[in-house]
């Protein structure tokens, strides 16, 4: 849990926003199989996760098993609370990938879900990126990605998970 620390900025409210992700899931996957190419066929597959906090409470890292349909593998994510600006930023790190970690997505919550963006790349071609939490409750979670090629004018939902407490 996020402590004040002396001379904190106005926003430390939402440095609590992911308390609700600090223990361990069983993690529902769902996932296109092929991203901005009007693909429809998606793949399931199981998996695990398990976060705790840092930083004072105004971090945290998760530490997450994939067991993709062609093979497991393991990532992280990890979070920092901006109590200047009360966003938070968002890492991924592919464990099949070690030397390099994704583009930061950044946000907040409002009304218990939080909503994350950043512009990346999808196989060279420029994309935004969003990421968003919801249904929220001690027992379970649901996170989402979509990507969007077009500046976020529309978007394709490509990831979807659902968290249960393990």
């Amino acid at each position: 849990m996020a402590q004040p620390l002396p001379n904190d900025p106005p926003h430390t409210t939402g440095a609590t926003d992911f308390d609700f992700l600090f223990g361990r899931w069983r993690v529902h996957h769902r996932r296109l199989k092929r991203r901005l190419q009007a693909c429809t066929e998606w793949e399931t597959f199981h998996g695990t996760s398990q976060a705790w906090p840092l930083m004072n409470g105004r971090g945290n890292v998760d530490d997450n098993s994939l067991e993709l349909p062609d093979g497991p593998y393991r990532a992280a994510s990890l979070r920092a609370f901006d109590p200047a600006s009360g966003t938070w930023s968002i890492w991924w790190l592919d464990g099949r990938h070690p030397g390099q970690i994704d583009v930061p997505v950044r946000g907040g919550f409002v009304d218990g879900v939080g909503t994350f963006e950043a512009d990346d790349h999808c196989e060279g071609r420029p994309i935004r990126v969003r990421f968003v939490w919801s249904h929220i409750t001690p027992a379970g979670a649901r996170w989402e990605q979509a990507f969007s090629g077009d500046g976020g004018a529309s978007w394709e939902t490509n990831w979807v998970m659902r968290f249960e407490r393990a």
